[in-house]
């Protein structure tokens, strides 16, 4: 009677064993995967140690297909969880598709085979939306975490080169400021949401909070620091009346801004101007002065509906920063309207879920690209927006009992 006992109890075990190192194999594959998507969207445009270009953007662009080959590594079957934001997503590369078609914007052909292996990333990542452990959350925090490492200890091997521009950059992987200010922006919001709602320590907190913060200042971004606070302002007035340590949050944060605006607000205004005039602060660091010929360009009916193909969000050389102007260059009137139902549908969706951390994760990103949106490009293409509201998405499906792409 024992025998069979024991030897049951040794399947039952070995079953247990192999069913956990397979879930650690899965979850690791992910986060290679969630990591490559990001430094897909990165994109390269300089090394500490000369690279030549063509091989940084080798290993950029590369990144895409091999995150697709270890998602499809795990998602042998190519299970996907329907769901309408990625549907929505999945518009742009179609319309982009058949805009390069066309014979005059057959330019536009790679980006888009590279937008559609991006969707089709995120499709295959779909049947882990919606788990209560916030995997992809984590995941995207960790990634970020890892960039934002590499902008500080890049600061500490060539300070010269990090803050030459007397904004920092990053000097090791050679990453824009407002890029860093995004990253860091991001960082704080979700670390400030898990701690209010109990899921994060009190002293991690803290000294994530205190070094991202660091780095934003050093970036002088303003489209960063507005999107932050707007993110975490919607968040937290989400929270409010369930969690103690949310209200308290609020009056601290009342308070430590009252006492800012009264002691230091000369070296507040001095920072936010960056050093321009009235002119520049007018044209928002010259941005108008592109939007203005952006939309003056003359167009046909088509072009004026489904824009001229995807491009580098640039116009007559100069970045565009909008990702309503961007979107409208590249996708027109079609491609404008599918980022508006992109936003919409998630705010949507955070109304009809129930008051938790996930509903005010969502929100804060959310938030925060609708806020970065409008100076920024955004998630007309593969960014690191698109991601942060991928990243949303899953916060917001509801979870799914035993849902296994792969036996």
């Amino acid at each position: 009677m024992i025998a069979p006992l024991v030897a049951t109890r040794a399947r039952i075990l070995a079953a247990r064993d192999t069913a956990e190192g397979r879930e650690k194999s899965v979850r690791r594959r992910l986060g290679a995967a969630w990591g490559l998507l990001l430094l897909n969207v990165i994109g390269y445009t300089g090394l500490i140690v000369h690279v030549p270009s063509i091989v940084g953007k080798a290993i950029t662009q590369g990144s895409l297909p091999l995150a697709l080959l270890l998602l499809l590594s795990v998602n042998r079957r190519v299970v996907v969880r329907p769901n309408v934001f990625l549907c929505l997503v999945t518009l742009l590369p179609l319309e982009a598709v058949m805009t390069a078609l066309n014979p005059q914007f057959l330019g536009t052909v790679y980006r888009t085979v590279r937008l559609a292996e991006f969707v089709a990333a995120l499709w295959l990542l779909s049947p882990w939306f919606g788990r209560r452990d916030l995997l992809l959350l984590r995941y995207h925090l960790t990634a970020l975490g890892v960039v934002i490492s590499s902008v500080i200890l890049g600061l500490l091997v060539a300070p010269g080169t990090a803050l030459g521009s007397g904004r920092l950059v990053g000097a090791i992987w050679g990453t824009p400021s407002t890029q860093i200010a995004h990253y860091c922006a991001i960082v704080i919001g979700i670390v400030v949401i898990l701690w209010a709602c109990g899921q994060m320590r009190g002293r991690l907190t803290v000294f994530t909070v205190v070094v991202a913060s660091a780095v934003l200042v050093l970036t002088h971004t303003r489209t960063a620091l507005t999107g932050l606070i707007a993110g975490i302002v919607v968040a937290s007035l989400s929270l409010i009346d369930r969690y103690v340590r949310v209200r308290k949050m609020i009056a601290t944060a009342i308070v430590v801004v009252s006492i800012a605006v009264v002691t230091a607000s000369s070296f507040i205004l001095s920072w936010l101007a960056r050093g321009e005039n009235s002119e520049g602060l007018r044209n928002l660091t010259g941005r108008t002065k592109v939007w203005g010929p952006l939309l003056a360009l003359p167009r046909d009916r088509f072009q004026e509906i489904f824009g001229f193909g995807l491009s580098n969000s640039s116009f007559n050389g100069l970045p565009i920063d909008s990702n309503w102007l961007s979107s409208y260059l590249e996708q027109g009137l079609f491609g404008v309207t599918v980022c508006g139902l992109i936003l919409l549908f998630l705010l949507v969706a955070a109304f009809f879920r129930p008051t938790g951390v996930q509903r005010a994760l969502a929100l804060f990103l959310v938030t925060y690209c609708l806020v970065a949106s409008f100076t920024e490009d955004g998630f007309t293409d593969a960014t690191p927006y698109m991601m942060d509201l991928a990243v949303a998405a899953s916060l917001l499906l509801p979870p799914l009992m035993a849902y296994r792409p792969d036996p």
